[in-house]
């Protein structure tokens, strides 16, 4: 099962999905059988829309990935950032596994937690002027999120984080952004 919503699309204008198997069995029928059922099948635009987007989905992700990593590297060393997840980094404790396994580019999606906690986090994301502040990823916009707040009560992600979608903007205006909004976040 995959989300061709995210990277596949990568322009935020289509929900779609993709169920793949290996082999025509019976668990396959029964599956085909409550798609004709459910009419879950994309519809022409949405099906242009996603073809659309897949023309350009190596340069997308390489150019995301690039992004991301040098992001990475830059807030790890920035004083109102606690720590930065991503596994491009040595640091980061998947590190190896993620080298093994991954090629071309360690993903564009990165996670900051920010020093001061979730009031300066929150903050943070409130000032940025070229992140976009929503929830989801793989598009051309780079998004921030405060993810405890989107799980609400009870979420074990921790309060300080912010979840990063690296888009297609320059690497130095998305890191200059984060930058001015944080130091404006711990000046407040």
């Amino acid at each position: 099962m995959h989300s061709a919503t995210k990277y596949l699309n990568g322009h935020s204008d289509l929900i779609a999905g993709a169920l793949v198997g290996a082999r025509d069995d019976a668990h396959w029928a029964k599956l085909r059988a409550i798609r004709a059922q459910l009419g879950t099948i994309l519809g022409q635009t949405e099906a242009w829309l996603l073809m659309r987007g897949m023309r350009t989905l190596f340069p997308r992700v390489q150019w995301a990935c690039r992004s991301a990593e040098a992001l990475a590297h830059k807030f790890a060393e920035h004083p109102m950032v606690a720590e930065v997840l991503y596994p491009g980094l040595p640091s980061f404790g998947g590190h190896a596994v993620a080298k093994k396994q991954m090629t071309g580019g360690f993903g564009g999606m990165l996670s900051v937690r920010i020093k001061g906690g979730e009031r300066a986090a929150i903050a943070t994301a409130a000032r940025v002027e070229l992140w976009k502040r929503a929830t989801s990823l793989g598009g051309v916009e780079s998004l921030i999120e405060h993810r405890a707040s989107i799980e609400g009560p009870g979420t074990p992600c921790p309060t300080d984080l912010l979840r990063l979608s690296v888009g297609m903007e320059d690497a130095g205006d998305l890191h200059d952004d984060l930058d001015q909004a944080l130091r404006r976040a711990h000046n407040a």
